[in-house]
């Protein structure tokens, strides 16, 4: 019995331990797989990195360059910062020089339309006073800018295009100032011309024969005009902005045609001459001037003009009054025309006719009526031309 419980009891506990060694096996499998697997997830990850590296390689963008790099440590410029435009204005300060010059509105608005400089006119006015005439003889004394030297092209239907003359230029400027701006009104008379053939008939006889030497109408008509400016004192004038200038001489312009245009010879101090001595002076200028013999200070200025077309044929005409003087006179041929003497009978006499062109902000038209009223009491007593 003994053997038996003993046989039994080895079986139990050998039954036991098998069973303990059976259930401890398996944990032992898990404790060495525990411990594997760190071992692997490190041999992962060793694996893994290589492959991440290359992937960081390709991402990685490529360095910039030098150049690149130096700008983008530059500082940014600075932005200047715009001044609003109303603090920029600063108001025009004009000059304490032009601020001193004595001119009238008329010159000034004169001289900036030519681009003069207005402080270095000299003025001619009164306490030198700068004048319209003033700013326009500096602005033809002031050098222009050379122009193209190349003619136009001839279009079809045109013979030929003639460029203008340095004459013909001023001429059609001079046109353009008086035309515009000056309102011009005519007056016209007819004068009995007889007693001035008479006259010249007598001259002639008396041994004036030489056509240097002898007295033509034209020279009782610009005597008789000089006389009558001094009778009429206040044709003698040009306009100058706010007022009206008169002048004491009487300088005569005597129109004279040229090939490349007009000329004006002014007869100095006309009233203060003979009708002989006017008659060699006109002569004398207007010989010079058909040959451009002639100074610039002998055709400028003038404080009226005498223009005749009666030796070209021409009746009548109205002539264009040159700026800036009052008026001009235009003179037409002498005509033989039926007329009533005082006995009422039919006769031939021998008419006349002249055209005043005046600038009416100088003259009104009773003023000029008087004028003309002068002249033709001179012409029709020719006499008192010769006194």
């Amino acid at each position: 019995m003994e053997e038996k419980e003993g046989r039994s009891s080895f079986r139990r506990r050998s039954a036991r331990r098998n069973r303990d060694e059976g259930e401890e096996a398996p944990r032992e499998k898990e404790k060495e797989e525990k411990e594997k697997e760190p071992e692997a997830k490190e041999e992962e990850k060793k694996k893994e990195q290589p492959k991440e590296e290359e992937v960081k390689k390709e991402e990685k963008p490529e360095e910039p360059k030098a150049e690149e790099k130096e700008k983008k440590k530059a500082p940014p410029p600075k932005v200047e910062k715009k001044e609003p435009e109303a603090e920029k204005r600063i108001p025009a300060i004009e000059k304490p020089e032009e601020a001193r010059v004595k001119a009238s509105p008329v010159a000034r608005r004169i001289a900036a339309e030519l681009g003069v400089d207005i402080s270095s006119v000299k003025g001619t006015g009164p306490e030198g006073r700068v004048t319209e005439t003033d700013v326009r003889a500096a602005a033809k004394s002031k050098p222009t800018a050379p122009t193209s030297s190349v003619p136009a092209a001839i279009k079809a239907g045109e013979s030929a295009r003639i460029q203008l003359s340095g004459m013909r230029k001023i001429i059609a400027q001079r046109l353009v100032e008086s035309l515009g701006p000056v309102p011009h009104f005519y007056l016209t008379i007819d004068v009995d011309a007889g007693p001035l053939m008479e006259a010249r008939e007598e001259l002639k006889s008396a041994g004036e024969s030489a056509d240097a030497a002898k007295i033509t109408v034209n020279d009782f008509v610009l005597k008789a005009a000089v006389m009558a400016a001094v009778k009429v004192p206040r044709v003698n004038s040009s306009f100058d902005g706010d007022a009206f200038v008169q002048y004491a001489d009487v300088d005569l312009g005597i129109a004279v045609a040229i090939e490349d245009g007009l000329l004006t010879p002014v007869i100095r101090a006309a009233q203060d001459k003979s009708l002989r001595e006017i008659s060699e002076l006109a002569k004398d200028l207007a010989h010079r001037a058909r040959n451009k013999r002639m100074k610039p200070e002998e055709f400028q200025g003038g404080t009226f003009t005498v223009s005749n077309l009666g030796g070209m044929g021409i009746d009548s005409f109205s002539a264009v009054i040159n700026p800036p003087q009052g008026f001009i006179l235009a003179v037409g041929k002498m005509t033989k025309v039926p007329v009533i003497d005082d006995c009422d009978q039919i006769g031939v006499g021998h008419r006349m006719s002249i055209t005043m062109s005046c600038d009416h902000r100088v003259i009104d038209g009773a003023l000029g009526a008087e004028y003309l009223k002068e002249l033709r009491h001179l012409l029709e007593n020719p006499a008192l031309l010769m006194v």
